[in-house]
């Protein structure tokens, strides 16, 4: 019926199709996967966000948004030296990489492992490419433009430092799906740290 009020929340829907996805991926996520996560039909699920591939883009800008940019401001902490607020922010991923009240590891590395196979719809495609580059991309700006980072002489080849951390994270991400615990992890990241000169 036209007007009819919808009889379940959109985001914990949202959430609950991102869980699926981020657990068998875009391929192997099915419809019946889907809408049972969700706890609604497929004709709900159609009408409120569309066909398979526009929830998946929707789950992966939810993903990005709630999950990805979090941890930004423990860059710039005020008073907390550059090697603190650096393993502080690496941390704060693997740790979340290794939390048990969602799929282990990470929704970008997993989704983008089928990328390679084209049955990824082009604008998910578009997107995961350009959240698998955005932590080299904060990376290098950070190290460019923070004052102790240029102190440190991190601003030389910032890029290839920063693509070096980027690269540990895609391994911890995995490492964490392999039940790898957070205390392993962190001796990767001080060995990351030390690797770029701190």
């Amino acid at each position: 019926m036209a007007g009819r009020k919808r009889g379940f929340d959109k985001e914990q829907a949202l959430i609950a199709a991102m869980d699926v996805f981020w657990k068998k991926g875009f391929v192997g996520a099915s419809l019946s996967d889907l809408t049972q996560s969700m706890g609604i039909n497929k004709p709900s699920m159609y009408s409120t966000f569309g066909n398979k591939e526009a929830l998946f883009v929707q789950a992966t800008q939810f993903y990005i948004e709630r999950r990805a940019k979090d941890q930004i401001q423990l860059l710039h902490e005020l008073g907390v030296p550059l090697k603190t607020r650096l393993k502080n922010y690496l941390m704060s991923i693997v740790a979340g990489q290794c939390e048990t009240d969602h799929p282990k590891g990470c929704y970008i590395v997993l989704c983008q492992s089928e990328v390679a196979s084209g049955d990824i719809p082009e604008e998910a495609r578009t997107l995961l490419t350009q959240a698998g580059e955005y932590i080299q991309s904060l990376l290098t700006g950070f190290f460019l433009e923070d004052p102790e980072a240029k102190r440190l002489s991190l601003n030389i080849n910032a890029e290839d430092k920063a693509f070096c951390l980027a690269t540990m994270l895609r391994g911890t991400a995995s490492m964490a799906r392999a039940e790898k615990p957070l205390a392993n992890l962190e001796y990767v990241v001080d060995h990351s740290l030390k690797g770029i000169g701190l």
